[in-house]
This record gives C-alpha cells, sequence and structure tokens, in this order.
C-alpha cells in the first residue's frame, strides 16, 4: 500500500471550499439537532471503519461472537442515542472520538453483563462479522497494544477505502487494465525496470506509462486527502492526520 508521504502529491484541488460536506464535520454541524444529512454521514463514517473497532474489540480479549456482539451492541446505541450532544467540538477528529465512545461503551459493566443479543434484529451499520474475524486471524502477533492496533488498522482500512475508489474510476473508464497494470507503482518500488516492463505488457511507451503513473498517483492523492478530510473537523487538521496516520503506519 501506498506511504502517506506520497499522497500529498498533487492535492491543492482539495481544499476549504468543499471540506463544508464532508462527512464528519456535517456531523459535529449538527450535533444538535435532529438532521437527516448528518445522521446519513455518521452512518457512512461507521460503516466504513467498523472493522478498526472490531479487531480493537477483539485485542481487548473479548472473544469472537462476544465482539460482534458488543460491536453490534455499540452501534445501535451510538446511532439511536444522542451521543453528538455533548461533543467537544475541539476533539475534532472522528478517530479519537469514536475510540472514545466504545471505551465508555465497554467501561459500562451494566451493558457487558446485560447487554441484548440483537442477531435477529437488524444492525443499524451493517458489517460482515466473519470477514471480519478472518481479518482479525491475520494481524501480526505480537505485543501491539489495543490502542496501537486500532490506530493501524484505521489507516489501513482508509487506504483501502482511497484504493478502491481509484479503482473503480479506472474501471468506470473502461481502463481497468491499465490500472492493474500501474497500481503497483503507487507503492513506490516498481520504479526503473518496472516502466519498461509496464510499456511492453500494456502496449504503451515508456514515457507514456510515465505519465500515466504520475496521473495515477496525483489522483490517489486527491482521493486520500479527501478521505482524511472526511474524518477531521477543519482543513487545518488534515495536514497534521496525515502525518499521524504515517507516523502509525512506519511503526
Amino acid at each position: 500500500m501506498a506511504d502517506a508521504e506520497d499522497t500529498s502529491v498533487g492535492v491543492s484541488a482539495a481544499g476549504s471550499a468543499e471540506f463544508a460536506t464532508t462527512h464528519w464535520s456535517v456531523v459535529l454541524a449538527a450535533a444538535q439537532q435532529e438532521s437527516p444529512q448528518a445522521a446519513e454521514a455518521l452512518e457512512t463514517l461507521c460503516r466504513t471503519y467498523w472493522y478498526p473497532l472490531y479487531a480493537y474489540v477483539r485485542r481487548r480479549g473479548h472473544a469472537p461472537e462476544d465482539a460482534q456482539d458488543l460491536i453490534q451492541e455499540f452501534f445501535a446505541r451510538f446511532l439511536a442515542r444522542n451521543y453528538l450532544a455533548g461533543v467537544d467540538r475541539r476533539r475534532g477528529r472522528f478517530r479519537s472520538y469514536l475510540l472514545g465512545a466504545v471505551n465508555h461503551f465497554l467501561a459500562d459493566d451494566w451493558d457487558r453483563r446485560h447487554r441484548l443479543k440483537r442477531r435477529s434484529q437488524a444492525c443499524p451499520v451493517p458489517f460482515d462479522a466473519a470477514s471480519g474475524e478472518d481479518r482479525y486471524a491475520l494481524e501480526p502477533v505480537d505485543e501491539r497494544s489495543p490502542d496501537r492496533l486500532f490506530e493501524r488498522r484505521w489507516a489501513l482500512t482508509l487506504l483501502d477505502l482511497v484504493l478502491g475508489q481509484l479503482q473503480r474510476e479506472y474501471q468506470d473508464g473502461g481502463k481497468e487494465q491499465v490500472f492493474a497494470g500501474l497500481s503497483v507503482f503507487l507503492t513506490g518500488e516498481a520504479e526503473g525496470e518496472g516502466y519498461r516492463q509496464a510499456a511492453e505488457a500494456l502496449k504503451m511507451t515508456e514515457g507514456a506509462v510515465r505519465v500515466a503513473v504520475h496521473r495515477l498517483r496525483q489522483r490517489y492523492g486527491e482521493l486520500f486527502h479527501q478521505a482524511v478530510a472526511d474524518t477531521v473537523e477543519t482543513p487545518e487538521e488534515i495536514a497534521d492526520e496525515m502525518r499521524h496516520l504515517r507516523r502509525v503506519l512506519s511503526s
């Protein structure tokens, strides 16, 4: 996966003019009142980032079935109750707020002992529990703390989201083979001979491949910038959040 450092390329277009409509800023702006737009934005964020929470709960020592029940119950309460009314707007990152909310939920002894089994009811944030457990089984066996695992999975989930968006754009444009041949360059590991090999495989000139790689990286950077913006409150927080995610991925 590409290092977050690369995502700074060509990101001048994602400025404050569009920032007011990003997900977390919409949620915070409507925290004190019912808003369909805010509810939809919050559900989108939760649906995207459920797995880092699942991995966090599992690393806290809960069995797979208990972790599934806990996450399902957490989302049911999180979205049904007015959890946002008391949000400190200085805690601008959705990542930090969500982790704090789930910690508060897990610390509630009554909820742990008496939580309802909701398997027969629709979960407000659909997630594939079996897939989550398969992914968790692939987590490295080390001394990584639950908090550090959450941060790393958050960063990797965001990068997977961006890569998926980029792939769909190329597919929609009829350039699926181009993406498949050039996506390896997003990691920065396929320089040198890689350009010649890609040119031969795609029946392009090496110069055309270099231009296409530049555009691919540029668009990746724009999508990454927007994805990060969706999880913070102000434009000023974007660069700091990107630096934080880069540190998390490199640790």
